[in-house]
């Protein structure tokens, strides 16, 4: 139990990580295509094939599907557990949306926000795997400061400007309401852990991963059919490859947190994912700079969020 722990710990981080990636490659392609919800398309599309091909080639995937099927007509599940992919394809939406207006700094502090504090109430609820889970003060200590953290790692760092990328019918949004779309997300993303846990507890983390895209393709494209009905389609596509390997990422992190979830919990598993989002955006803004790069106060708001992780996993 304290070996899964701590590989939870761990991979909780590798989470993070690819949290952190998967906003890089969205936040270019939405603003290459000047539609973020587009670009939120071509990842959760690319994330749906790959994990219907898996389905069909894996029996072990298929009976995956066929138990949580049967625990949701038994009751077992809820209709509104399957839908953890609503808020996957929004927060996803909200990378390619808002990053060129409010700067990647601003999207983080506001997406952190919401779910740390997010996490502590549905732990509270018992909406994941593992029931209801005290709020003690360490672990409220321990988001406090992973906030706190956040907030000091982005201090006298400059949003980078930019236009919102969407198409014209949606512009005209004040910046300021603008930072509401990833907070709201960011609370979003708690709850998303939570219930694919609940799927992947009946039908393990393939059956909740293809739950996930399937609902947030669906919501996606139903979107997308409204914008281009009213604005047209996104002027071009890039040809790099890279910028569309957000829908990988993600089938990757998605799976992993429907098992780290029932290992270490919805709160700690949004804590080590913030602290992997620091440490991999640190790495990035070193490897491919943007904007204004690594600051001092960057590396000692990551040192924080490592503190507060610990804290929180001494509970």
């Amino acid at each position: 139990m304290v070996m899964r722990r701590r590989v939870g710990l761990v991979l909780g981080g590798g989470i993070g990580a690819g949290v952190a990636v998967q906003a890089r490659v969205n936040g270019v392609l939405g603003e290459r295509l000047q539609d973020g919800v587009a670009a939120a398309v071509i990842s959760f599309g690319v994330g749906l094939v790959l994990v219907g091909v898996g389905c069909v080639g894996s029996g072990r995937l298929r009976a995956g599907v066929g138990r949580a099927w049967a625990a949701l007509r038994a009751g077992e599940l809820r209709w509104w557990q399957l839908l953890g992919g609503l808020c996957g394809a929004f927060f996803v939406a909200c990378q390619g949306l808002t990053v060129a207006a409010i700067g990647v700094t601003a999207f983080t502090v506001a997406a952190v926000a919401g779910q740390v504090t997010s996490s502590l109430v549905v732990d509270r609820l018992g909406v994941g795997p593992r029931g209801r889970t005290p709020v003690t003060l360490l672990r409220s200590v321990g988001a406090g400061l992973a906030l706190v953290a956040v907030l000091v790692s982005v201090i006298g760092r400059t949003d980078e400007a930019g236009g919102l990328s969407a198409p014209e019918a949606f512009r005209g949004v004040p910046h300021v309401l603008l930072v509401l779309l990833p907070l709201i997300a960011g609370a979003g993303t708690a709850w998303q852990q939570a219930v694919n846990g609940r799927v992947g507890a009946v039908g393990g983390p393939q059956s909740a991963t293809l739950a996930n895209f399937v609902t947030g393709c669906a919501a996606l494209l139903l979107v997308e059919a409204a914008v281009i009905a009213g604005s047209g389609w996104p002027g071009g596509f890039p040809s790099e490859p890279w910028l569309y390997l957000g829908g990988v990422i993600g089938v990757v992190f998605i799976a992993l947190a429907v098992v780290v979830v029932r290992w270490i919990g919805v709160l700690l598993l949004g804590l080590t994912s913030v602290a992997g989002q620091l440490l991999m955006s640190l790495l990035l803004d070193v490897v491919a700079p943007t904007g204004a790069g690594v600051s001092a106060l960057a590396v000692v708001g990551c040192a924080l969020t490592f503190v507060a992780v610990a804290v929180a996993a001494r509970t």
